[in-house]
């Protein structure tokens, strides 16, 4: 799988596009708000620039990234109340993979305006924005140019499946019957994953770092786990429940075994001590907070609440927002025919399990500070 080319959230604004499937990334980015404040707040403090640079890594598609902006102008125009100093010139880079539905945020640029205006910013920043496509595991921008980089929903995103996931052991798929780190894989499965993300992230601090500013800052948001066993995160029994959809359509013979056990996704969610682990032995950034906090899969039910008061229409929820995820994937390898069915299977699936329990997942949100 060339994740780069095959990893994009779905376009445009339908039913099933990330635009309509994105309230728990932007719950979240509502959460991290105060680090969003504290990290912006003081770069403008200490560095006062008269032109500040602002990137958004895996910005997707949708309101998501336009919410970003205008907190970020917000934010700087209330510092420039407080000191009394001229507002500097804005530049947003808006950042994902080639593929990604640019147009749909260009389109709504106008957004912005609107909820500026809501927030009642009392002096105009003048800002400007541009899309930037590429992996953010490659450089994307020049040394020291960047005062703060932002990513909400990204990181648990490795740059490749790891590639011995593939392997053909004893004449069997390594990793058969799963499409991510399961419980009846076997733990060399989990190693590999655990490798891949730890290479992949340590890459990612030293290319940030090499692009920020001197005491730039980053504000990052993205999925984890709870345990520190990799086969117990959350993770494994959403992805599991993929699967076993998949699954049923190889025993009916409507998509080819073969297809299955070389499908696997390019994924890793991380616990807080081994993200904690690689930002420190890297030394190039310290960490000024750290907190995780849970959110629902289905975007539009009570976290707090136990129950689940329909949990066919939950289901339903739920596949909508995985579909709107992955479906890339799935019509590259599987071909787009299967994807309706596949999802349907997966929303009766996700029915299923909730009968039994919410499906809950943990998000990591830090805020890095680049060493002196």
């Amino acid at each position: 799988m060339d994740v780069e080319k095959v990893l994009c959230m779905v376009g445009g604004s339908s039913e099933t596009s990330y635009a309509s499937n994105s309230t728990i990334p932007r719950k979240a980015l509502l959460r991290i708000r105060p680090m969003l404040e504290e990290a912006l707040a003081e770069i403008y403090r200490n560095l006062h620039p008269e032109k500040m640079t602002v990137a958004d890594l895996g910005c997707a598609s949708g309101p998501n990234t336009l919410l970003l902006l205008s907190e970020v102008i917000r934010i700087i125009s209330n510092q420039c109340l407080k000191s009394g100093q001229q507002p500097p010139e804005m530049q947003f880079f808006l950042n994902d993979l080639c593929n990604n539905d640019f147009n749909n945020i260009f389109q709504s640029l106008d957004r912005i305006e609107e909820s500026v205006r809501a927030e009642k910013v009392t002096i105009v920043v003048p800002y400007f924005v541009a899309g930037l496509p590429g992996s953010f595991y490659g450089r994307l921008l020049p040394r020291q140019s960047v005062h703060f980089f932002h990513s909400t929903f990204s990181l648990q995103w490795i740059s490749q499946v790891p590639k011995d996931v593939g392997d053909i052991k004893n004449g069997m798929p390594l990793n058969k019957g799963n499409i991510y780190i399961g419980k009846t894989g076997p733990p060399l499965v989990g190693k590999l994953y655990q490798e891949q993300f730890r290479s992949d992230f340590s890459h990612f601090l030293k290319l940030r770092c090499d692009e920020l500013v001197p005491c730039g800052q980053m504000v990052l948001s993205f999925l984890g786990r709870h345990k520190k066993d990799i086969l117990d995160g959350e993770w494994s029994i959403i992805w599991g429940l993929l699967a076993e959809s998949l699954d049923s359509m190889v025993r009916e013979g409507l998509v080819e075994e073969k297809n299955m056990d070389t499908f696997n996704l390019p994924f890793y969610t991380p616990s807080a001590e081994e993200v904690e682990a690689i930002i420190n032995l890297q030394g190039l950034f310290d960490i000024i907070h750290f907190q995780t906090f849970e959110s629902n899969l289905d975007p539009f039910h009570n976290l707090d609440d136990d129950a689940v008061l329909d949990n066919v229409q939950s289901g339903a929820n739920c596949a909508k927002v995985i579909r709107s995820v992955i479906e890339s994937m799935i019509a590259s390898h599987f071909g787009s025919t299967i994807v309706d069915d596949l999802f349907s299977r997966f929303a009766t699936n996700v029915a299923k399990h909730l009968l039994k329990e919410k499906l809950k997942f943990p998000i990591l949100a830090l805020s890095l500070k680049k060493k002196e």
